[in-house]
């Protein structure tokens, strides 16, 4: 758990026993779920609460005790971190987009086929790869995005985006107060890969209407799950399977809840596999 913070330590203040972390302008990947307690000391820095977070941790000394270290978290980092757990806790899927990919029987499909050609010829796999237009289009964006230094994104139309996210809602909850800020985030992004048609003050660009639209048709796909704190694909099996076993079962009668095995059947019935 410490051992990110000396990880990614850029500077180490031996006067005031203070490890710089510099995070600005990166994207911090995990292949799993990190460490609860790692989540935990990175909560004020993924709600960009102020540009520098303080935090303390414990390390061991040379004498084989424990002392306390400060560490400076700089920045407001991307972090993206992958898990096949359902069980989240609420403080972090408030502060992430929670996605899910599709398991669907063409994309089960596809990745075997992709695997097969992988563990076939790694270096010709690599070379397709490569040789992708759309791929090597969108490396070259991102270099060229990095290269324009941009500093600053506004928003042409808060209000527009204000009637938006609010138009729909009867009340509001604390948690919305986030959600916003993911909207922006979208709107900012979205600006951000087209910047060389947006306006530009020095190295400010303007998000302008185009933003706007775009990054409520993501949002509308993924906010009902969002609201409820569940992964897409846990919401779509509600949606796809409970609810409607449920209404054959009870054909708008009162009846019992449904069983696990007809759960369980309905699953088969519609993916052709069983539900683990």
């Amino acid at each position: 758990r410490t051992a990110f913070f000396h990880d990614k330590a850029s500077e180490y203040k031996k006067e005031t026993n203070e490890l710089i972390v510099d995070l600005s302008r990166k994207i911090i990947i995990f292949l799993d779920q990190p460490h609860t307690q790692l989540l935990t000391k990175l909560r004020p820095l993924l709600s960009h609460d102020k540009p520098i977070i303080s935090v303390k941790i414990s390390d061991r000394s040379q004498k084989g005790g424990l002392k306390t270290k400060n560490v400076s978290l700089k920045g407001f980092p991307s972090v993206i971190f992958c898990t096949a757990g359902l069980n989240i806790n609420e403080q972090e899927t408030t502060r992430f987009i929670l996605l899910s990919p599709d398991t669907n029987q063409e994309k089960i499909r596809e990745a075997i086929h992709q695997k097969i050609r992988k563990e076939s010829d790694k270096k010709e796999y690599r070379a397709s790869l490569e040789a992708k237009p759309d791929r090597k289009l969108l490396k070259e964006r991102i270099l060229a995005i990095k290269e324009a230094h941009v500093e600053d994104i506004k928003i042409c139309s808060g209000e527009k985006v204000e009637r938006a996210f609010l138009g729909e809602k009867k009340s509001l909850r604390p948690r919305h107060q986030r959600d916003i800020g993911r909207i922006t985030s979208l709107i900012k992004s979205f600006a951000l890969l087209n910047l060389w048609f947006r306006e530009r003050e020095g190295p400010t660009i303007i998000a302008n209407e185009d933003d706007i639209n775009e990054a409520f048709k993501v949002w509308d796909k993924i906010s009902e799950s969002q609201e409820l704190n569940l992964p897409p694909y846990i919401y779509k099996l509600y949606q796809e399977i409970i609810l409607p076993a449920w209404e054959d079962k009870s054909q708008g009668l009162t009846t019992t809840g449904l069983s696990r095995q007809e759960i369980m059947k309905k699953h088969f019935n519609v993916y052709g596999r069983t539900l683990p």
